[in-house]
C-alpha cells in the first residue's frame, strides 16, 4: 500500500517549516451537504476496509493533506531451487556405505568422518579432486539420514544399501523425488509402465516454469543431468532395460523392499515412499470403528436341537391276529 501525500497546509503555523509558501498551498473546496455525505461514506468504507470506494484522492478527517491509497500486488513465493549437483555422482550405494561405516567408527562425527574418508582415501579415487567432489557429495546426501537408515547403509545387504543410498538422493535432490512423484508412480497408476522420451521432456518442461535454473544450464549440462538421473532410476532397480529406437526408456516397476526397509521408511516419513512407488498407508479415524463386512454382520445360523439322552418310551407290543379277529366275549354269570 502507497500513500500518494501532497503539501500540508498551515503547517508554518505550527512551527514546521514547509516546502510551499501558504500563499502557493491549494485552497480546499467548499463541499456542500451531499457531497459531505458522500464523503463520509467514503470515509466509512475506508475505516472498514482500508481501501477508498472511489479511485480518487480521498479525504480523512482531522488530516490536512490529501492521501491516495493503491493497493500493489502481493509478492507469489517461489519454489526453492533445485540442487544439481547429483551428476557430480550417481547413486553409488558401495561408496556411501564406506562413508556410513567410517562415520560410525568416528561416533557420529561429520567433521571427523570427511577428514577420515580423504585421508585413507577409502573411496579409491584416481585424484585428489576427484575424491573430494565424491565425498562431498555422498556426505551431504547421508546427512540426511538418521541414525538406524545409517547403519542400515553401512551393514545391510546389497538391496538395503541401494534403498538407503536412494532413500538419501530423495531427501537431498527434490527434483529425483518430483520425478517418481509425478511421472513413474503416475505411470504405475494409469497401467502405463513404459517411461517414454516425450514423458521427460514433458517433465523438464513443467519443472523450468517453476524452476529457471534448469533453462538457464547449457544443453550439455541439461543433457548430462537428464542421463545422470535415468542411471540412478536404473541403479535403484526403479527402471528396468534400456532405451529402445522407438522412444522408449524402460519399464517401470516397484523394487522389493525388505520389511526393515519398510519400517524405517514409515517411521521416518510415510510421504518418502512414493519415491519408492508405494502407497502411503492410511490410517483410521480415532473412535470409529471398521466397518464390518455383510458376512460379519448377518445373524449365524441357529444351531441344530441336540438329541434328548432320554430314548422315547416303547410301544406297546401289537396284539396278534388271532386276537383281533374274535371278538371280545364277556363270561355270563
Amino acid at each position: 500500500m502507497v500513500l500518494t501525500l501532497g503539501p500540508r497546509q498551515g503547517s508554518q503555523r505550527h512551527g514546521l517549516a514547509s516546502r510551499y509558501p501558504e500563499s502557493a498551498a491549494p485552497a480546499r473546496p467548499r463541499l456542500d451537504r451531499e457531497q459531505r455525505r458522500a464523503g463520509g461514506s467514503s470515509r466509512q468504507t475506508l475505516m472498514e476496509t482500508g481501501f477508498s470506494a472511489d479511485a480518487g484522492p480521498c479525504v480523512v478527517a482531522g488530516f490536512a493533506r490529501r492521501c491516495q491509497l493503491v493497493s500493489l500486488p502481493r509478492p507469489v513465493p517461489q519454489p526453492a531451487r533445485y540442487c544439481l549437483s547429483f551428476t557430480a555422482a550417481g547413486l553409488r550405494p558401495e561408496l556411501a556405505a564406506v562413508i556410513a561405516a567410517i562415520h560410525l567408527e568416528e561416533g557420529g562425527d561429520w567433521a571427523r568422518t570427511k577428514a577420515a574418508v580423504l585421508e585413507r582415501n577409502a573411496l579409491q579415487a584416481r585424484s585428489a579432486s576427484t575424491a573430494k567432489r565424491l565425498e562431498s557429495e555422498l556426505r551431504q546426501r547421508l546427512q540426511h539420514l538418521n541414525a538406524p537408515q545409517i547403519k542400515l547403509l553401512a551393514g545391510g545387504t546389497s538391496e538395503e544399501r541401494s534403498a538407503m543410498a536412494w532413500l538419501a538422493v530423495l531427501k537431498r535432490n527434490q527434483i529425483a523425488a518430483d520425478l517418481t512423484r509425478e511421472v513413474l508412480l503416475a505411470k504405475l497408476s494409469s497401467l502405463d509402465p513404459v517411461l517414454r522420451r516425450s514423458d521427460m521432456a514433458a517433465f523438464y518442461e513443467d519443472c523450468e516454469r517453476d524452476h529457471p535454473e534448469l533453462a538457464a544450464l547449457a544443453t550439455s549440462s541439461q543433457q548430462k543431468l537428464r542421463s545422470a538421473l535415468l542411471q540412478m532410476l536404473r541403479d535403484a532397480a526403479l527402471l528396468a532395460g534400456k532405451a529402445g529406437k522407438g522412444g522408449t526408456l524402460g519399464t517401470v516397476q516397484r523394487p522389493l523392499l525388505s520389511p526393515q526397509v519398510q519400517k524405517l521408511l514409515v517411521s521416518d516419513d510415510p510421504a518418502v515412499l512414493a519415491g519408492f512407488l508405494l502407497q502411503a498407508p492410511t490410517k483410521p479415524a480415532r473412535g470409529r470403528k471398521p466397518a464390518a463386512s455383510p458376512q460379519t454382520t448377518a445373524r449365524p445360523a441357529p444351531k441344530p436341537a441336540l438329541r434328548s439322552a432320554v430314548k422315547p418310551a416303547a410301544k406297546p407290543a401289537a396284539k396278534p391276529a388271532a386276537e383281533k379277529a374274535a371278538p371280545a366275549q364277556r363270561a355270563k354269570p
